[in-house]
């Protein structure tokens, strides 16, 4: 089999990823970077590579602080309540974290100040005097992102720190022409005060050799190569700022958050060396050992991990990163991703409360396109990727293998493995290693989609459903290698789709979870004939057409309010019905004599409701807010004439009609009409 090029199976690679702001709920420009890297890290545990992935939320700096005084709470209130949300949210997209912990652990606030101590004594900090903006009206000096601008450089209006509507570049404080309070509006006035600077200047050959060796993406390397190129300067390290981590020879300053916020990948290793009880494995990585360390981005932070990063680690005596990976950036409907214009997919709101299955999510975050380059989403494209690859092509042969076996033979048939099958699963494995080493996980799922199509074109030219007519023990054959074909690709998809690939472990008759435990060399491990096989049913359902109409309303609604308030325009209302339309509604009392969760999702209910001449099946989405057996029994109120619709892959046949609580955002509360006879109609 083909070897990593650079991660042998005998030393210990961690792997990381750019840490979210917790000042916000996740939306889908987070999962361009925590997917692939996720993907990433179960492709070589496949390759039997030791492998540690660690992340955490970054709770200093002014996004977490301007974020906490509009919405008029301590930044720790607000950052506790984010963490609390990220730590929710990332299992239930499969991505699964060694460690994660804060940017306000203790063992961060110890590790970086440990290291800017060290940064000092060799002489690359240094105090300087610098204007910085002071705005009268709201009585404070302004750190980065309390300040906009004119840009430098390309004079588009720029943020304190960045470029952000321009040239994307990093800014300096005191960089931006014209500057004015970005809470207030108003022009400010320039202060003079000491702060502290990185002598940056003094890693330029540094850098330039690093850059131009370490492994990764190139996007990464010639955009930092490009800024090196240009020549550095020194980099103010300290901010007037009352949250952070306080800069220890002036207890009025912070340390900038760019200091902090990359140093908790070394103290979320040593958190989570300190949990497996081997405190010093962290050392592996970060102290001079053989070990590997890989950078996951966003394109947008090159700057702070390609420079800013690696020259701190140099100065300190820290290891260097093997590798950086940056991703493209992530448009919403051919848009620039803009939360305040609309042009947003929350993962919670809009995709998960949804009933979606988040494997469809992760295939289409690695499949779409390349990793650096920019990825679109739509839903339409969405839907199309899950109902003509993962549904056409993937889940279409799994599902013909295994029923057509079940029914005909009821367990794994007589038969070997087809000589040019055992190639084409061979030839699938070097390249996912390829890819992998690549850091092109595209070209991941292709292969494993195509693969997927070889079993499609074996099933089809060879006819088992004729050929069992004729001669069973040939169709047996046939179907064996349909089988070790399903038994391969649920090894290989694994990365991608893990819910996927158990569902079909488990339809094979094997242990469900254990699929997660397999490597590269079991895809070539033929079953056993006479092995029993589990209940056929598909793995993968389509995205129908209802579905994709609401998911693209919310998003269009989302949108047309956000114009309408740019405009400074009073949000246009729903569109109204007549009383005519309002008659046509059947809304009727129903009893819950059933209620259950519906497998693998974590909204959804499955309700029988009895409506007096019958009994109906509806799906709900109230499993988070309720308990099945708190629903049972109930008399509620039921909209009976609503179009049957399949909802996590069940069809259901109305919709219990329930009413947000105004005091508690998203608590839903059913509308009750106990004591009222199943099938009573509202008029």
């Amino acid at each position: 089999m083909k070897e990593l090029r650079n991660y042998p199976t005998d030393k210990l690679v961690l792997v990381t990823c750019g840490l979210p702001y917790a000042s916000g709920e996740m939306h889908i420009g987070h999962l361009r970077t925590y997917v692939p890297a996720d993907v990433f890290v179960r492709l070589l545990k496949k390759m039997r590579v030791d492998v540690t992935f660690v992340c955490g939320s970054d709770t200093h700096g002014t996004p977490v602080l301007t974020s906490a005084e509009a919405a008029g709470v301590t930044p720790k209130e607000l950052y506790t309540k984010y963490h609390e949300h990220y730590l929710e949210t990332f299992p239930k997209l499969s991505i699964h974290f060694d460690n994660y912990g804060t940017t306000d652990d203790k063992e961060n606030v110890n590790r970086t100040l440990q290291i800017v101590a060290e940064l000092k004594k060799n002489g690359y900090i240094y105090p300087k005097e610098l204007e910085t903006p002071f705005c009268d009206k709201c009585n404070r000096s302004l750190p980065d992102r309390f300040v906009r601008g004119e840009c430098p450089h390309c004079h588009k209006d720029a943020r304190g720190d960045e470029c952000d509507q321009g040239c994307g570049r990093y800014l300096e404080p005191g960089d931006v022409l014209n500057p004015r309070c970005a809470i207030c509006g108003l022009p400010t006035r320039q202060v003079t005060r000491t702060h502290y600077y990185f002598k940056l200047t003094a890693f330029e050959d540094f850098l330039k050799e690093y850059l131009t060796n370490v492994d990764g993406t190139k996007n990464a390397k010639n955009y930092a190569l490009g800024w090196v190129n240009e020549g550095l300067r020194d980099w103010n390290i300290t901010r007037d700022l009352e949250w952070g981590i306080k800069y220890p020879d002036d207890p009025n300053l912070t340390l900038y958050v760019w200091v902090d916020a990359p140093i908790h990948y070394i103290s979320s290793t040593e958190q989570w060396a300190n949990r497996i009880g081997k405190p010093n494995e962290w050392k592996k990585v970060w102290k001079p050992e053989d070990g590997r360390l890989v950078h996951y981005i966003g394109q947008d932070i090159v700057y702070h991990h390609c420079i800013f990063w690696p020259a701190m680690l140099k100065g300190s005596g820290y290891n260097l990163p093997s590798a950086i990976v940056a991703s493209g950036m992530v448009k919403i409907e051919n848009h620039n991703f803009s939360r305040g214009r609309g042009y947003v997919v929350w993962i919670k709101d809009d995709y998960l409360d949804k009933g979606l299955d988040p494997d469809y999510l992760r295939y289409y975050m690695v499949s779409f396109t390349g990793h650096t380059r920019d990825l679109d989403f739509s839903w339409d494209a969405f839907a199309d990727k899950v109902n003509t690859e993962l549904v056409g092509v993937f889940g279409n042969f799994i599902y013909r293998a295994l029923h057509f076996t079940n029914k005909h033979f009821g367990e794994v048939p007589e038969g070997t493995l087809d000589t040019s099958l055992k190639a084409e699963i061979e030839k699938c494995i070097e390249t996912i290693i390829d890819g992998t080493n690549e850091y092109e996980l595209k070209k991941v799922a292709d292969e494993i989609l195509r693969l997927a199509s070889v079993g499609n074109e074996y099933f089809q030219a060879n006819a088992p459903w004729k050929l069992v007519q004729e001669d069973k023990a040939k169709a047996g054959e046939i179907l064996y290698n349909a089988i070790a074909l399903s038994k391969a690709l649920a090894v290989l998809i694994d990365s991608i789709l893990p819910n996927v690939a158990e569902a079909v472990w488990s339809q094979l008759g094997y242990d469900g979870p254990k699929v997660h435990e397999s490597v590269f060399e079991d895809a070539l491990k033929v079953p056993k004939p006479g092995d029993a096989l589990g209940t056929p049913k598909p793995v993968i359902n389509k995205i129908d057409d209802d579905l994709l109409a609401d998911l693209k309303k919310n998003i269009e609604s989302r949108i047309r309010l956000a114009e309408a308030k740019e405009r400074g325009e009073e949000p246009v209302a729903e569109e109204t019905i007549s009383y005519d339309d309002f008659k046509k509604l059947d809304l009727r009392a129903g009893k819950i004599v059933e209620c259950e969760k519906v497998p693998k999702k974590d909204r959804l209910l499955l309700l029988k409701v009895d409506l007096g001449t019958e009994q109906r099946q509806i799906v709900t989405g109230l499993a988070h807010l309720y308990k099945p057996e708190e629903l049972k029994g109930i008399t509620a109120l039921f909209l009976t004439n609503l179009e049957p619709k399949k909802i996590g892959g069940i069809e259901s046949k109305g919709m219990i009609i329930a009413i947000e609580k105004a005091d508690e955002e998203g608590v839903w509360v059913p509308v009750k009409v106990d004591g009222v006879p199943p099938g009573s109609k509202a008029a």
